[in-house]
């Protein structure tokens, strides 16, 4: 298996990956563009930050897999990956701890203004007077868009500051409602005008594209507190660019709209930077979180040298179209699933899942097929008669 890893990776992980019979190209510094030639004769690749473009996967004539070190997969092209049919996974929850901490590190900052206090003091200006403006966040109201595994551990480190917790969420149940203590609503207005700061962790599509959008940000409280550890095209640049002096918002973010997706890269975005306190993309950078995701990584590369299946593959389809479910007991010798699929070929039905289970011993087996059309009587009579096959079902 010819792995290329065109990302950091710790040595741990690429020893692992070894181990197990991989053969490993590691250019961590690779950028878009050179990835194209890189990627030939390759089998898994394996990103952080990096874009995989459609070109780059039209050019993958090999590959099969693409693993995502981390959990946000919209760097990666997901449709032109499953046109091709290449799995793409990625490593949910391993930097959930590592994300809440930036956030709340920037909920901070930004209320107290750290970052500008810190300028002005090495540029040699002592504003102890402007920077001693601060509200505080004890006993005031945090908004979270997105309760997943990072907004719910928001939450609870918020929580334990004295701030109370409003949320916004497709995944909220009351059972989370009334254990966590949290209010909920359904109107994402409701979070802009009551809330005194906001956190955002979605992942990115197009329904959450400029979900911050201008009519929301001026629904905001004056003085209110925005922070964004998610995704960059969650908020409305432009929009937050003309709502900031308007609201006078504090905002803090490590994310933003056309990041560069190199570690090292010019970032022009001056205009902005000057009215928010900015970290690069770095809520996953802890070496808890990078031990975390590499592990996963193996195990994921494990797991599809096994079975042909990765862990937490996200481009499979979640509800089949299939109509029959065909069974068919059969004993295990070479040539009786061929029979099988030529006679359903013969009728002109596809097969759109296909799972063979071998029974303890090795001598027979079960064999599931998802089937788009029925098969007439007659082919499953046939079928049925088949030497070798045990029993035919219709389900």
């Amino acid at each position: 298996m010819n792995i290329l890893v065109a990302d950091k990776l710790s040595q741990k992980a690429l020893t692992a990956l070894q181990d197990i019979g991989a053969k490993v190209d590691f250019q961590p510094d690779l950028s878009s563009e050179k990835l194209v030639d890189a990627i030939k004769h390759k089998e898994i690749l394996i990103v952080r930050s990096t874009r995989v473009t459609s070109d780059i996967i039209q050019n993958a004539d090999d590959l099969s897999l693409i693993i995502r070190a981390g959990a946000g997969v919209n760097t990666i092209d997901l449709k032109a990956a499953s046109e091709r049919g290449i799995h793409v996974a990625n490593c949910p929850g391993e930097n959930t701890s590592a994300v809440a901490e930036l956030a709340i590190g920037l909920l901070i900052a930004a209320d107290r203004r750290i970052a500008f206090a810190d300028r002005d003091l090495k540029n040699g200006r002592w504003r102890k007077k402007e920077y001693g403006k601060a509200k505080g966040l004890a006993s005031r109201t945090l908004g979270i868009i997105g309760y997943g595994s990072i907004g719910s551990r928001v939450a609870h480190i918020a929580r334990a500051m004295g701030m109370s917790i409003m949320a916004w969420s497709n995944n909220l149940t009351p059972e989370i409602v009334k254990d966590e203590d949290i209010m909920q609503t359904t109107d994402l207005l409701d979070i802009a005008r009551k809330c005194d700061a906001i956190s955002l962790h979605i992942s990115s599509s197009p329904e959450t594209f400029h979900l911050v959008d201008k009519s929301f940000l001026q629904e905001m409280k004056p003085g209110a507190i925005l922070i964004n550890t998610s995704r960059g095209e969650i908020i409305d640049t432009h929009a937050l660019m003309d709502v900031i002096p308007q609201k006078e918002l504090h905002v803090a973010m490590d994310v933003y709209e056309d990041e560069p997706g190199s570690g090292e890269a010019e970032f022009l975005q001056t205009d902005l930077l000057e009215k928010v306190t900015g970290t690069p993309h770095i809520g996953a950078s802890t070496e808890q979180a990078s031990d975390a995701i590499a592990a996963a990584v193996v195990r994921i590369v494990k797991s599809y040298i096994q079975t042909g299946k990765p862990l937490h593959a996200v481009n499979i389809q979640s509800k089949s179209p299939a109509r029959v479910n065909l069974v068919v007991r059969h004993f295990n010798r070479v040539g009786v699933l061929a029979g099988v699929l030529d006679a359903l070929k013969s009728e002109g039905i596809n097969i759109e899942e296909m799972e063979n289970t071998i029974f303890e011993g090795g001598k027979t087996a079960s064999c599931s097929l998802l089937l788009d059309d029925p098969p007439s009587s007659k082919l499953i009579d046939d079928l049925s008669h088949q030497e070798h096959i045990i029993q035919v079902m219709q389900k």
